[in-house]
């Protein structure tokens, strides 16, 4: 490429030569307006007499094309071909890494006016480095202040992979995390961000930082309109130094139109670095900021601003050249000191290097880009302009010192909704609660559950004295009742949730839902296995033992209850005290509401729950399970026993079955509906609900029917005297028909044999019945017995006492011998009926025959042993 030289033309000086590199073309064609700003700065220098007066300095420049590759070749073109050079000048943070690198080596001061890489920051990597343009770190503090002035605490990026944009970001990223924001979504591109773009998209990201170069620019708000990535839910923050039409204009590597992408790009936010001077002030050069503007528009022979690449940065440039020239007219003092002058310089030369720096280190003077001043490493420090882009045009919303962290804010920001997007999807948690007319329906059947189990306890206890009662073990059917209505209690914290009750109290409606029905089952199915247990246990026996074990003790009923309900206390306690319930709150999957809003909802359900819970629900459903089979098995086992002792066996055995099956099904649905309140909550509570009434009605109902048919409302005297042996009042109804049908002085011919043994015989009026040989048999069990003697018994009885014995016949259908005896005891006491001797001895007989004087009346009755 020819050299280029641009020189004033002034009085006869000391040349001094800058070398410089201009980008016209690639990614930031910075030298469109850069060169002529850089160009009149030395014009008007070079014209001043009170700056290096004895000298002139010369721009030689070459086009880089901001291409690393390309500025290789022309930096040696630099360095090898004379004149000497004092400074050089790169554009591009790129190139300007290159130069800066290499330039050490040869004792040359670099300073930059278009380079914002942050890695150009490194004094140890690049000891001679300057630039007018701030590092692109300085944005960094902007956005942070941006993303807490609008409350977001998560954020994404993406950047094109060049270091300059690799830099920045790691600078933003721990920027962020000292202010506690997340970077959730981090993408890159090399030439195609497709990929990328998509990867935003489809990881929700909304408030987006993008680092890449104009013409990248253009390709990723055409991916962009593409992904639908803009509108009211996003905003992107990028670079404010494109141009300012940079969206509009015409690019063949992208397939979007104008009106594409200017609806993309709608809205988005950019931080700027300020490189004019907003306040009206002369300088070093006597120009202010709007007159270096007007120069520059005439320079540049009224090309359009907006299409003229560097328009922004030309400023800098200026600047650039300005506080160059300031630093080397402060070093002729010094090195005439020394004995040295600026002409003196080369390449091995570094005490003029060391004075050139010492000069730029300090420079400060107010320029047309505004105040001019250095860091420590050698990096402009200014302010940041924040714009936004509205209706197609930017305007200012702000500016940022960093110096003073103070945020200047014009108040004029707009947004396509009302406010500020989220900074991601709105997520509302919502709880779940049980359905109020659910829990009312449910509540009421169980308080008019606990209502008849009070009725059933209160009749029970009145009715202790009654025989029919006694036999039923009233206390075992007490403690029944108390449970049930415990368990009943339990369905109202079952249903209490985080609707009722705050979460702190939420740990005891767990212990009341536990308790409850933990001592509720204890009680009422503990009494009902007690009541089974005893009855298989004492009389499925072989014969030889049931005589010794007959007689029921009732405190072995309470015993074993309470060996039930200690190990259910005691297994609760160990529960709790090692892993006590708490509250567990369970999340279901986000539900998008109806309408245009950008929320989703998140379903919460409270759970009572401990850290093992699944262990302590499988150590209680085992142990339950057991009693509920076992309980099923006795039930079966001890369906044909019959017993005075607990007459009401067989309900408890159908209370057994009913509460044994509801349980072994509900226990593991409600465990597979937990996660669904109301199924969850109507299954358990319904089947608790249906034991209990089932349990209620078979144990209570049919003893409260016997006792008000049969009017059995006294004591068992009181009652025997009242109505005799007879079991109800048809009996006494047949009495009455048959002293209508029998004169007073009617007799009965009773006879007993055994089939075995006797033979038929024609029975006649007041004579003779069946004859049978007197001997002796056996029974079941091999126990001997005598039958009775062969000439037929002869007893004298009234028609009354007829009908008294026919009751006491009927009534000893499938009934204990120890209940035939107690009836025979009755009979004789009551009609002075004296037949024990002989009635006594038909537990030894396999049949019984009684044959009536009334030829109408024969009554055969088959009594079985047990």
């Amino acid at each position: 490429m020819p050299l280029n030289r641009h020189r004033c033309c002034c009085r006869k000086r000391i040349q001094l030569y800058i070398g410089a590199l201009f980008p016209m073309s690639g990614g930031w064609p910075g030298g469109q307006a850069c060169l002529p700003s850089a160009q009149m700065a030395l014009d008007l220098v070079n014209k001043r007499t009170d700056i290096l007066p004895d000298y002139e300095l010369e721009l030689i420049y070459y086009e880089s094309m901001c291409d690393p590759g390309e500025a290789t070749k022309l930096l040696y073109d630099l360095l090898y071909t004379e004149p000497i050079k004092i400074v050089l000048m790169p554009g591009c943070s790129s190139v300007s890494t290159l130069v800066a690198e290499a330039a050490r080596m040869w004792n040359l001061i670099v300073l930059s006016y278009g380079s914002s890489s942050p890695a150009l920051s490194n004094r140890q990597r690049f000891p001679t480095f300057f630039r007018t343009h701030p590092s692109a770190t300085l944005h960094n503090p902007t956005r942070v202040q941006l993303f807490q002035k609008w409350k977001w605490t998560k954020i994404a990026t993406i950047q094109q992979t060049t270091e300059v944009f690799t830099s920045t970001l790691d600078d933003l990223e721990q920027r962020v995390k000292e202010a506690g924001i997340e970077i959730s979504v981090r993408q890159s591109f090399l030439t195609d961000p497709a990929v990328a773009v998509k990867n935003l998209k489809r990881q929700d990201a909304r408030i987006i930082v993008g680092l890449f170069y104009e013409t990248e620019a253009r390709k990723v708000f055409c991916e962009v309109y593409k992904e639908k990535l803009y509108g009211k839910k996003y905003v992107w923050f990028l670079i404010g130094w494109y141009a300012d039409n940079w969206f509009k204009i015409k690019d063949p590597s992208i397939n979007c139109t104008v009106e594409q992408m200017t609806e993309a790009v709608e809205g988005h936010v950019t931080t700027e670095i300020v490189m004019l001077n907003p306040e009206t002030v002369r300088g070093a050069s006597n120009l202010t900021s709007q007159e270096f503007l007007a120069q520059l528009m005439s320079k540049l022979g009224g090309k359009n601003p907006e299409e003229t690449g560097g328009f922004q940065e030309a400023p800098l440039a200026y600047d650039a050249v300005w506080a160059l020239a300031l630093a080397l007219n402060k070093t002729v003092g010094p090195l005439k000191a020394k004995g040295r002058r600026l002409e003196d310089f080369n390449y091995n030369n570094k005490d003029i290097t060391a004075e050139i720096y010492r000069a730029l280190n300090t420079s400060s003077f107010e320029g047309v880009s505004g105040h001019v001043v250095f860091d420590a490493q050698g990096s402009r420090m200014a302010w940041t302009l924040i714009e936004q882009l509205q209706g197609g045009s930017y305007k200012k919303i702000g500016y940022f010192d960093m110096t003073k962290g103070n945020l200047s804010w014009y108040g004029n920001d707009r947004w396509i909704g009302s406010d500020p997007p989220a900074d991601q999807t709105v997520v509302i948690q919502k709880f779940r609660y049980l359905s109020q007319k659910l829990f009312v329906s449910v509540s009421v059947f169980a308080g008019l559950g606990i209502l008849m189990g009070i009725v059933c306890l209160t009749f029970n206890i009145y009715n202790s004295n009654v025989r029919y009662i006694q036999n039923s073990q009233p206390y075992l059917n007490n403690m029944t009742a108390v449970g049930c209505m415990m368990a009943l209690a339990a369905v109202f914290p079952l249903g209490i949730d985080g609707l009722h009750v705050r979460n702190s109290q939420f740990p005891v409606v767990c212990q009341f839902r536990l308790w409850l029905l933990g001592l509720g089952f204890s009680l009422a199915y503990g009494s009902m296995f007690t009541k089974i247990w005893w009855v298989h246990t004492v009389f499925t026996k072989k014969d030889e033992k049931k005589d010794k074990r007959k007689h029921l003790e009732p405190w072995k009923l309470y015993a074993t209850v309470g060996v039930l309900l200690v190990i259910d206390i005691l297994s609760l306690m160990i529960w709790q005290i090692v892993d006590p319930l708490h509250i567990t709150v369970e999340k279901f999957t986000k539900e998008a509401p109806k309408g245009d809003v950008d929320e989703l909802i998140e379903p919460l359900l409270q759970h009572c729950s401990s850290e093992k819970m699944n262990t302590w629900l499988g150590v209680v459903y085992g142990y339950k399970g057991l009693l509920l089979l076992l309980g099923i098995f006795l039930a079966y086992e001890t369906k044909s026993v019959s017993t005075e002792k607990i007459n009401d066996h067989r309900a408890v055995g159908m209370a057994i079955y009913n509460v044994s099956v509801l349980c072994m099904i509900t226990a593991p649905v409600t465990m597979i509906l937990s996660s669904k309140q109301d199924a969850s909550f109507a299954f358990a509570s319904l089947a608790i609900i249906f034991s209990v009434y089932i349990t209620l009605v078979v144990l209570f109902v049919p003893k409260m029917r016997r006792l008000i048919t049969r009017g059995e409302w006294q004591s068992d005297q009181q009652e025997t005297m009242k109505t005799g042996s007879s079991t109800n009042n048809n009996d006494e109804e047949k009495s009455r028909q048959l002293e209508r049908d029998t004169s007073p002085t009617a007799r009965s011919t009773a006879t007993a044999a055994t089939p075995a043994d006797c033979s038929s015989s024609t029975s006649e009026p007041g004579g003779t019945g069946r004859k049978c040989k007197r001997g002796h048999g056996k029974l079941k069990g091999g126990r001997k017995t005598s039958y009775l003697d062969s000439r037929p018994t002869i007893f004298p009885i009234s028609a009354q006492q007829t009908a008294l014995f026919v009751s006491f016949v009927s009534d000893t259908c499938c009934d204990s011998w120890e209940v035939i005896n107690r009836r025979l005891e009755n009979l004789v006491l009551i009609a002075s009926f004296d037949a024990s001797p002989y009635l006594k001895t038909t537990h030894a007989l396999n049949h019984f025959n009684v044959q009536m004087s009334n030829p109408q009346l024969i009554l055969t009755r088959k009594i079985v042993d047990e």
